[in-house]
């Protein structure tokens, strides 16, 4: 290969984040902490390998997509102004493209799996295109997030619990209150941390009109975060004693209390530097959940 397609292709990693997995890992925890409980145990290699991978390539094309859309904001924001849309080195077009073949790639694995996996893999994608726009007119376009992130929980459900019955009543039967209610808990924590994230970007965003969580809760940006991280330990916390999960489970919760207790001295004084720390090691919070998941599975 020429130095010059080396080149593109490192410009290509460079849209999709490769060299900053925290996105992923923070999709990729509750997934498969979902795919787990649904299965009651390790959901076996097939679907394991569908959710990691797809998870991968889905935040890597909306990494794409967002970056089209926010070409013209992220060009005022330090943070985002030299990304490879904004800065030129990628063509919007080019970028598209590149989404929806990782997109297509990720369609690919979940025709894998069954009936109400696909169908609901259409609504997540649906959201996924509609968050970059709605930081536009939306006071809290992280909720919009929040649904975006989360929405591998009740896909993992359909894939574990779902046929391949097109049936409406199927296809939503797939997907139990239980997905539901965890993905409402999950919500919250990335409610939690893209509020951090947005803290860090908050003077520029006030300067060029974008509407974030961290400028329409103002002063109370740090207590909203801590409740959002409170609301998901407990809404996990009562979900996992109703299904008799045993201590290795709250344990895991204990430890992500414990990580978001220290996210807490990172975001109080509001500095860039520390609520970009916080946002970007969200994803121990995360994995400390999903191994008391497993670890009490595997004890049962």
């Amino acid at each position: 290969m020429s130095s010059t397609g080396r080149s593109r292709f490192a410009v290509y990693l460079d849209l999709i984040r490769w060299d900053r997995p925290a996105g992923t890992l923070l999709l990729l925890w509750p997934t498969l902490s979902a795919l787990w409980i649904a299965a009651g145990a390790c959901p076996g290699w097939h679907l394991l390998a569908v959710f990691v991978l797809g998870t991968f390539l889905m935040r890597s094309a909306g990494c794409a997509a967002n970056d089209v859309a926010d070409r013209d904001f992220d060009r005022h924001v330090k943070r985002t102004a030299t990304r490879p849309v904004t800065s030129g080195a990628v063509g919007a077009g080019e970028a598209l493209t590149l989404g929806a073949v990782l997109a297509l790639a990720a369609f690919v694995l979940v025709l894998t799996t069954n009936a109400a996996a696909l169908a609901w893999s259409v609504v997540a994608f649906a959201v996924t295109l509609f968050y970059p726009f709605s930081k536009r007119f939306f006071v809290m376009p992280q909720a919009i997030l929040g649904i975006a992130f989360s929405f591998g929980i009740p896909m993992a459900f359909a894939a574990v619990r779902g046929g391949n019955d097109w049936n409406a009543s199927a296809l939503a039967g797939a997907v139990p209150p239980l997905a539901w209610w965890l993905l409402l808990g999950n919500l919250f924590w990335v409610l939690a941390y893209d509020t951090e994230y947005a803290m860090v970007d908050r003077d520029d965003d006030l300067n060029i009109g974008i509407k974030t969580s961290a400028i329409t809760l103002g002063r109370f940006d740090v207590a909203a975060v801590m409740a959002c991280y409170a609301a998901f330990l407990a809404i996990w916390g009562v979900l996992g004693w109703r299904l008799r999960f045993g201590p290795p489970y709250f344990i895991g919760l204990a430890v992500a209390a414990l990580a978001a207790t220290w996210h807490y001295t990172l975001i109080r004084g509001r500095t860039r530097e520390g609520c970009f720390r916080a946002f970007r090691l969200n994803h121990w919070f995360g994995f400390a959940v999903f191994a008391g998941v497993v670890i009490d599975s595997a004890s049962r």
